[in-house]
């Protein structure tokens, strides 16, 4: 059997995305080679502290506990664990509806293409815009996501910018906008969306008002 490096695992309601509301199991794993500013994981961050090597097997046991047919693995950045791309194949062959969130700056060429990718592109304000991979769209499906994470108008007029010149709207099934809890209003978030009259599904983490915004196993 084949190890991950775990953070965290639980089952909450997902916050984020067009499956927002629905009951998840959150397999979180640990480290990623991004810093950006706005992370509100950082605890899950370095490689070389935290975390929790586990089998596989003891992974899918645990998830299987929680009688629960959605998975996503989350992170940290999930696809830095060579194994997590063997990992999401199994939770695919198992009928599990299975969700991984990247940063972007990951080759996603080799996941399962039942997997539902959600890619995070980084914006100028998060410090990691230049980690983008940008190859990484053409391998976008339908049934994919991409989220931008905004927090001011650079990083808004950035995004759109980038939507069109990528032709978003066509590659993936969502394209997802979400303000940087307590950094930008989401009234100027919508707004700047309807007057451009921009094809995307703006969002905010509903799990941060339904919980304490630092609680975390949420």
């Amino acid at each position: 059997m084949s190890a991950l490096k775990i953070n965290e695992i639980f089952h909450s309601i997902q916050g984020e995305g067009s499956r927002a509301g629905l009951p998840c199991v959150f397999v979180r794993l640990h480290g990623c080679g991004l810093r950006c500013s706005w992370c509100d994981t950082p605890y899950a961050l370095d490689h070389r502290v935290g975390g929790e090597m586990m089998e596989t097997g003891d992974v899918l046991s645990r998830i299987a506990s929680f009688r629960c047919d959605f998975v996503e693995l989350t992170g940290g950045e999930p696809l830095e664990q060579e194994a997590a791309f063997a990992f999401l194949t199994e939770l695919c062959d198992q009928g599990f509806t299975v969700a991984v969130e990247t940063g972007g700056h990951v080759d996603i060429a080799r996941v399962d293409p039942r997997v539902v990718v959600i890619m995070d592109l980084k914006c100028p304000a998060s410090g990691m815009s230049k980690k983008n991979r940008l190859e990484n769209v053409a391998y976008l499906k339908p049934s994919d996501e991409v989220k931008f994470v905004i927090a001011n108008r650079e990083d808004y007029e950035w995004t759109r910018a980038l939507i069109e010149r990528e032709q978003l709207a066509r590659r993936c099934g969502e394209i997802l906008l979400s303000p940087v809890f307590g950094a930008v209003d989401a009234r100027d978030l919508a707004a700047w969306i309807l007057e451009d009259r921009l094809p995307v599904r703006m969002q905010l983490q509903m799990h941060k008002f339904i919980w304490d915004p630092q609680a975390r196993g949420v």
